[in-house]
């Protein structure tokens, strides 16, 4: 039995839809069949990835036992009721390490191997999350910033928007890149972000993180009127 990794993007008619979606959809969901791990989320303006908050669009991480089970949930959330716009993705475990809210992402999709151990070619999904420490908040927001202005210049960034939980401390992100080596240009190419790596782990800022990558094979509708995954 393989899991497979979902992540949908959802666009609402209006702050009537974007409520109902987050406040009821972690109870709307939870007898899914063969859905074992949901993250109903929030997300950031845009595509900006640092803290933000973009009313009118949610987003949904979820695992499933099988194929058949994934296939079912997108059907039944494609077209949902107060919505104008959905993108959805399927994609397969391909590395990292960390837990989100206690689950261990990678052991649960059975991908604990180094994160680059990935193919080199064909497009990747990142997923990246952090509980930040209320002391650390501050000095996390104001660098958010900085590595958002030089993620948006990154060469092979396919699209990307910031997630969470909450409006604050529970934050992360989704994108998606053309390849692993877009993703290592970013990842060790640009000062800024190397500088805030290291400040975050010399300072202790998160309570817990998440980095998963995932490789996705499937996806339909439209993120911001295009599938990013079809259209570059």
């Amino acid at each position: 039995m393989t899991t497979v990794a979902t992540f949908h993007v959802i666009r609402w008619k209006g702050v009537l839809g974007t409520a109902q979606a987050l406040a009821w959809d972690r109870v709307r969901f939870r007898r899914t069949p063969g859905l074992t791990f949901l993250r109903v989320l929030g997300t950031g303006r845009g595509s900006s990835t640092a803290p933000s908050t973009e009313f009118g669009r949610t987003a949904l991480f979820c695992l499933f036992d099988d194929e058949s089970c994934a296939d079912a949930f997108i059907d039944s959330v494609q077209h949902r009721r107060y919505s104008t716009e959905s993108w959805h993705v399927k994609m397969r475990g391909a590395g990292g390490h960390g837990a989100w809210r206690g689950r261990e992402i990678p052991s649960l999709l059975g991908t604990t191997q180094h994160p680059t151990a990935v193919r080199s070619n064909g497009p990747l999904a990142m997923i990246t999350r952090a509980d930040v420490r209320p002391r650390a908040w501050r000095t996390f927001s104001r660098n958010a910033r900085v590595v958002d202005r030089e993620l948006a210049t990154t060469d092979g960034l396919l699209a990307v928007l910031g997630i969470g939980e909450a409006p604050i401390l529970r934050l992360g992100t989704f994108s998606l890149w053309r390849d692993v080596a877009a993703i290592e240009r970013f990842a060790h190419g640009h000062p800024e972000h190397s500088r805030v790596v290291a400040q975050t782990r010399r300072e202790d800022w998160y309570g817990e993180e998440m980095f998963a990558r995932f490789e996705p094979y499937w996806s339909t509708g439209t993120w911001d009127g295009r599938n990013p995954l079809r259209d570059d």
